[in-house]
């Protein structure tokens, strides 16, 4: 594979050792913010920016939660108050205090900067017609991907979230050769078309930069084949700044991070101990020039693994992550047997005749528990290939669930997210 066009190619082709010197330099100055500020000082008592002579150093920080970002709502954790906030983004979580980032124009530039390098990792550039289906508001995605946008110098459509009807007749009649949107959403794009009998082949695609949600090699596939277009994994989360914190290339080998702004470690979720590259365990972010709110060894729940350090096909150098596998919180226990529900989405897409919605609902029975599958099929599909997931589940994962075929639009869809499932058991 021949190397790619990059947008800042002197930071994203930088040989490692300069790279980890220019990272250290930042963790110093990461660190001479927040310690100018009273509640970081007395979360990192004794900590002197100097301490940090070479990146493993930072290990020796403490870890920041979500709880603690929560707890510090509305500025308890935010720095730069005497620059001044240009903006605020917010968290969508329903439990608890929202999470709350305010950016100053300096984090407004840098965000822009890292999503010009996602869309130019994905190909695009100053002459394709983007069309931006994530929400406008205090969810980070819409913006994020319209500053990236105007930083390249493309053409927008900034349509937000709903409205799928119109959304397919604005991106065949304007052209639109970039979709942006949480993953699942293309699917909704692809039930529209066919309820509407809306031709798909009238688009103008070519590139879905996909993000906000788990979702697996089976489902990017049938994505892909349904819209005739190339996907990209974009990943980013609100405490961080939004999307932008990296993405894959072509090359398929990882999701390259930006290691001059963004230092990644994965960590073992029980223990907290850093574990060896290639090994499945929690991912934890360092913000490196964030000013509003900086992020130190901040605990994502994200689960992944360092796929590389090396350079990559693409003539990157930045470290690859794999693709989000599941979080923490969303492993599902279920008769002492542990699972994510991207691994029964993998088994169902490999079914022809299957759709891409299910539901995964627990519930107890006569004192024990229950699970059904509630999955949607196309029309003529082989009613024994319920039996055949039952028993693929049960050999990968020792699973012995109900499969419930159903007609498509059984399953009710979540105007945000999908919610793939539903625990009705009573909390312990």
């Amino acid at each position: 594979m021949a190397v790619s066009a990059m947008w800042q190619p002197e930071l994203e082709s930088l040989d490692r050792a300069p790279l980890e010197r220019l990272v250290v330099e930042r963790m110093r100055a990461t660190l001479a913010r927040v310690l100018a500020e009273p509640a970081w000082a007395r979360r990192l008592p004794g900590v002197r920016p100097e301490d940090i002579a070479w990146v493993e150093d930072w290990r020796t920080l403490p870890f920041l939660t979500k709880e603690e970002l929560r707890d510090a709502y509305p500025y308890g954790l935010a720095c730069a108050r005497p620059a001044g906030y240009r903006r605020i983004q917010m968290s969508s979580g329903t439990t608890g205090n929202p999470i709350l980032n305010p950016y100053t124009a300096s984090d407004v530039a840098q965000w822009a900067e890292v999503m010009a390098r996602c869309y130019v990792t994905a190909g695009v550039g100053p002459t394709d017609v983007i069309q931006i289906t994530p929400s406008f508001g205090l969810f980070t995605g819409g913006f994020g991907f319209h500053y990236g946008a105007e930083r390249l110098g493309a053409m927008v459509i900034p349509m937000g979230a709903g409205r799928t009807g119109l959304q397919l007749r604005l991106m065949r009649d304007l052209k639109a050769t970039v979709v942006t949107a949480i993953a699942t959403y293309p699917l909704r794009l692809i039930e529209a078309a066919r309820e509407e009998r809306f031709d798909l082949g009238s688009l103008s695609l070519r590139v879905g930069i996909l993000g906000s949600e788990m979702w697996s090699d089976e489902l990017r596939a049938r994505i892909e084949r349904e819209l005739d277009i190339r996907t990209f994994d974009i990943i980013g989360m609100t405490e961080s700044g939004g999307p932008g914190l990296g993405i894959d290339c072509a090359a398929r080998a990882g999701v390259h991070v930006w290691e001059d702004h963004y230092y990644p470690e994965i960590v073992d979720p029980a223990t907290g101990a850093v574990v060896p590259d290639g090994t499945e365990g929690e991912l934890v972010i360092s913000t490196l020039t964030r000013e509003g709110l900086p992020l130190i060894r901040y605990r994502t729940h994200d689960l992944t693994r360092v796929v590389s350090r090396g350079r990559c096909d693409c003539g990157r150098t930045s470290l690859r992550l794999d693709r989000l596998r599941g979080r923490v919180d969303d492993m599902v226990i279920y008769k002492g047997i542990n699972f994510y529900p991207r691994q029964i989405e993998t088994t169902l897409l490999r079914h022809a005749g299957v759709s891409h919605e299910y539901q995964v609902v627990i519930d107890t029975d006569g004192g024990g528990e229950r699970m059904t599958i509630h999955v949607e099929t196309d029309p003529g599909c082989d009613p024994a290939v319920g039996a055949r997931i039952r028993r693929e589940l049960h050999d990968a994962l020792a699973l012995s669930p109900e499969v419930r075929l159903c007609a498509h639009g059984a399953i009710e869809r979540a105007q945000g997210k999908a919610v793939r499932v539903v625990d009705r058991r009573p909390r312990q």
